[in-house]
């Protein structure tokens, strides 16, 4: 018996996984979490042999719970779940401990014989699928480094402004932030276009984001 554990953060995916694992008189849902911290708690209560991992979601994401759980012992395969095969997110879960991933339109019949193959120790990767994912991270992590290369110069406050040209804000908005003037934000940001050398406040953005000025959260 293949004892599995489901964690989404989604009842209907919970609902529709399990529906479909519960086909198969050899697998057997052992539990199913609906964040990363209870899928990190239930992987080491239930002992499963395989974990169904979606990587998005609040609080803990799937990453570290599979982080987390790739410490254990005995850690069980994670598999990781994405929407789209594309997800650069799942190469950053392969690298902390995930043996595969499967896209979560992923037909039954496949998701049941891929699940057996975790179970045997083997991973479960599209090569071509994977191939994709290496190159949009390698383009990524070059686009980073240019953009923290660009913005060096920058002072502190420099930087705050950027950041929230990242976040999308107004001026005002802005000013109301960092308790400045509307006018002090405007002249900061003509030194910022002239500083970057970019035509426009939403390339300034870009940059802010692509630098890591503005978090997942919005701060």
């Amino acid at each position: 018996m293949i004892e599995v554990l489901i964690v989404d953060d989604d009842p209907m995916v919970r609902r529709h996984l399990t529906t479909i694992l519960e086909t198969d008189a050899e697998i057997q849902v052992v539990g199913a979490a609906e964040d990363g911290a209870e899928a990190v708690e239930m992987a080491l209560r239930l002992s499963p042999d395989v974990v169904l991992m979606d990587l998005r979601m609040p609080t803990v994401d799937g990453i570290t719970a599979t982080e987390q759980i790739a410490r254990h012992p005995n850690p069980p395969a994670v598999i990781a779940l994405t929407t789209f095969d594309s997800d650069v997110n799942v190469v950053r879960a392969l690298q902390v401990g995930a043996q595969g991933f499967l896209v979560k339109s992923t037909p039954p019949e496949d998701l049941l014989r891929l699940i057996r193959v975790a179970a045997d120790g083997n991973g479960v990767l599209s090569p071509v699928a994977m191939q994709r994912l290496i190159a949009r991270a390698e383009t990524a992590d070059a686009a980073q480094r240019e953009a923290m290369a660009r913005i060096a110069g920058l002072t502190e406050r420099e930087r705050d402004i950027a950041g929230c040209l990242g976040l999308g804000l107004s001026n005002g908005e802005i000013a109301a932030r960092l308790f400045l003037s509307e006018a002090t934000v405007k002249s900061y940001i003509s030194r910022l276009l002239d500083k970057l050398q970019v035509p426009n406040r939403a390339k300034v953005g870009l940059l802010a984001q692509q630098a890591g000025l503005v978090g997942l959260d919005g701060e």
